[in-house]
């Protein structure tokens, strides 16, 4: 394969997004790291970020420092076109992730992410336990657009990699410490280090704890307060290397985390009065029964206030250079997480909605793969397994306005619906694929490349609702041949530019909440997009790195979930295929070097999706919505400078601003669930000494402590507003390097 030379400052600029490394011989400063050409492992092959035929982020362990991102949430305010919220059942382990208009804000077994998160390789096939933190990651890779060729199913909108530290033999200890206002308290140790020739180590723990915003006022001894986090993890892996040929990693990873249910309120409709008026039996919802604070919680339901999320997983993974061309890889993995939560929906002392929950998932993967590496060619190969079992169960206060405080009606008499409110559904998916992915240089300067996929998806799923006269049991089988092609042309000075078309597989499902009765628990078509782009990476200017992406991707059959709270039988999940829609829009990426000591970094998005065509018999989704939580203006500015002391110390300087425009909670329009823009702002101080192991921070997060809606849905009569968690934060940091 041909190798082509970035410059020094192209290098260094762009190592923002990328990954740092401090020399070891001589004291550096923050200003001076020895910054590495940047590579990224996002099409399952090491590769310049520049010659990636693809629109792909690579943020690094620096940018994620200086930025204050603590977990997968903060990521997404980072990165064009990429939105990450949350709503599950108020549990702050749970992470939407949205790209260029995909993804999916539900939780429930039966439900399946748009967008593909994976950790070092392992996809994670839950949404709740996806905001992960992120201590001691080398760098998360955000590929945007569908990735049905290497990644397969669930990776329509795109795919997000985390990639954490490996063990090597650098030999050092890293102690961080963190407190703030709002009673934070953070800290992690790690380590990595060589045990012997062959064996080497690194191990983490991490821990973080903040205060609430609200409390639970109704509840006389609630377990946490609103808002309230607190999280332990670790993670441990040992690497094997008898020679330079073969080597083997075992990892293993845990997380315990209680914390206080997110923010919520609602706002009442006027349907809600007039319905209410008309029907005397039930108790009238005022806005006057709303606590003064919206971050307060009035629910009578003990233990609803508070949500927990537990997990482990283990990964085994070997690589073996057959020859000088070939190379084996094997990659398999176990993980396991169970999860409480819940939402009072009216979000007053009524019993009119409560849904203690709980949910819980068991899954293991394989992946082989027969790569090789030629003068002029390389590709990928592999065969993956994938199998998942998991529940969600609820109750016993589910979407019931019957359940009224000690069972009685406005007119005294008593109300008895015995277990209304409970649901179980379970899910068991077994995913099969075989795959291959090359990439040919007919110059020096021109390479293309292709790749092809077969997807096979089993899902087997039995549900029990209220209105369900008896469990039901459903399967459905899935499959689909994915593809991209793409050629990519360096010009002479540094810079890229690069085309493709790939297509993308949304396995089909079965509705979360079919309430209305067994007919609704049905299964949904598989979702196909092929997506149109052209690029331009590289080095503009001696002082300036750009990344430029245009697309335009249509899909057919777009699953788009919608509540509906008139569908019968109480609160309506439905999952309906639209008949085609389409998104179009542009990405930019900009790291410019104003002098020595001052760089900006930005990213701007832009994106116009709509729901072009409506098939006959679709119910709630208009011609010409726009997809669920996906704002059409997405921006990032980072500004650093550096001051070099006379002692050799330097300082740092670091602000960064979010913008995300308005967008809509779900795909139906309505005015009620519009979210208006939100604007974040932060900053970092740094005092870096002359030896370069020791480092203090001032820091400020959301310093203008902006409250902003990360979800909005309609029911009957009000609008469920899930606000964030996302408070005004100061503090300062701590970290000491030492070198074992």
């Amino acid at each position: 394969m041909k190798i082509r030379h970035l410059s020094q400052l192209s290098i260094a600029i762009l190592s923002a997004f990328a990954t740092s490394s401090y020399a070891q011989e001589e004291k550096t400063t923050a200003k001076q790291d020895a910054f590495e050409k940047i590579e990224v492992t996002a099409r399952k092959r090491t590769e310049s970020i520049f010659e990636s035929p693809t629109a792909i982020t690579s943020i690094g362990e620096n940018l994620i420092d200086k930025a204050n991102m603590s977990n997968l949430e903060d990521i997404g305010k980072y990165v064009p076109n990429l939105n990450i919220t949350r709503y599950g059942v108020g549990n702050a382990a749970h992470a939407s992730v949205f790209i260029r208009g995909i993804g999916l804000q539900d939780h429930v077994i039966t439900t399946d992410p748009g967008v593909g998160v994976y950790l070092d390789g392992v996809y994670l096939g839950r949404q709740m336990g996806s905001n992960l933190s992120l201590p001691n990651v080398e760098r998360v890779e955000v590929l945007r657009g569908p990735q049905g060729t290497l990644y397969g199913r669930n990776t329509l909108g795109g795919a997000v990699n985390i990639i954490t530290k490996q063990p090597g033999d650098e030999g050092i200890l890293t102690t961080t410490a963190k407190v703030g206002s709002r009673g934070r308290i953070a800290g992690d140790v790690y380590f990595n280090n060589a045990l012997t020739d062959e064996l080497s180590m690194s191990a983490s723990a991490s821990y973080k704890q903040r205060d609430g915003v609200g409390k639970a006022i109704n509840l006389e001894n609630p377990e946490q307060k609103i808002g309230e986090e607190q999280e332990t993890s670790g993670r441990v892996a040992i690497k094997w290397q008898p020679d330079t040929d073969f080597s083997l990693v075992f990892a293993l990873d845990a997380v315990d985390n209680e914390s206080g249910q997110s923010p919520y309120t609602i706002e009442l409709t006027q349907a809600l009065d007039a319905n209410n008026s008309a029907n005397g039996d039930f108790p009238l919802l005022t806005s006057d029964m709303l606590p003064a604070d919206p971050d307060d919680l009035a629910s009578t339901v003990a233990g609803i206030e508070s949500t927990s999320y537990s997990g482990w997983g283990s990964s085994l993974s070997l690589d073996w250079a057959l020859n000088n061309s070939y190379t084996a890889k094997f990659i398999s993995s176990y993980r396991t997480s169970e999860y409480e939560g819940g939402l009072d929906d009216d979000a007053v002392a009524l019993n009119l909605s409560e849904f203690p929950e709980q949910g819980g998932a068991d899954q293991y993967s394989f992946e082989i793969q027969l790569n090789g590496s030629f003068s002029e060619m390389d590709f990928v190969s592999g065969l993956y397994y994938f199998n998942e079992d998991g529940f969600t169960r609820s109750g016993p206060f589910v979407f019931s306005p019957w359940n009224t405080p000690n069972g009685l009606l406005n007119d005294g008499t008593t109300a008895s619906f015995g277990d209304y409110g409970n649901f179980n559904i379970n899910q068991e998916t077994n995913s099969y694929a075989a795959y291959i992915n090359a990439s040919y240089d007919l110059t020096n300067e021109l390479t293309v490349g292709g790749g092809l996929r077969y997807s096979k998806d089993k899902k087997v799923a039995d549900a029990l609702f209220p209105s369900f006269p008896e469990r039901k049991y459903v399967s459905a089988d899935f499959d689909a041949v994915t593809w991209d092609v793409n050629a990519s042309y360096q010009l002479s000075n540094n810079m890229n530019v690069y085309g493709q078309i790939q297509k993308g597989y949304q396995t089909g499902g079965f509705p979360p909440r079919p309430f209305g009765g067994p007919d609704q628990f049905v299964s949904f078509e598989e979702t196909k997009a092929i997506n149109y782009e052209l690029g331009l990476k590289g080095q503009v200017h001696e002082n300036v790195s750009m990344m430029l992406a245009v697309f335009v991707t249509d899909y057919t059959d777009l699953a788009l979930p919608f509540s509906d709270p008139t569908a019968g039988g109480g609160f309506v999940t439905i999952v309906e295929n639209a008949g085609a829609s389409k998104a179009q829009g542009i990405e930019l990426e900009t790291t410019v070097a104003v002098t020595d000591d001052f760089t900006i970094r930005s990213a701007v998005g832009y994106l116009d999706s709509e729901i072009t065509e409506v098939d006959a018999g679709v119910q709630g989704i208009g011609k010409g919505d726009s997809p669920a939580l996906t704002p059409r203006w997405t921006v990032m500015v980072a500004p650093s400078y550096f001051i070099d002391l006379n002692n050799g110390a330097t300082v740092a300087l670091n602000a960064n601003y979010s913008y995300r425009s308005d967008m809509q909670g779900q795909s139906v329009y309505n005015q009620s669930e519009h979210i208006d823009s939100r604007e974040l702002v932060g900053f970092n101080i740094s005092y870096l000494n002359a030896y370069g192991d020791m480092e203090v921070t001032l820091y400020g997060e959301n310093v203008l402590n902006e409250v902003y809606d990360v979800g909005r849905l309609q029911q009957s009569g009000f609008v469920g507003v899930m606000r964030s968690n996302d408070r005004s934060e100061f503090g300062i940091k701590f970290k000491k390097d030492f070198e074992l």
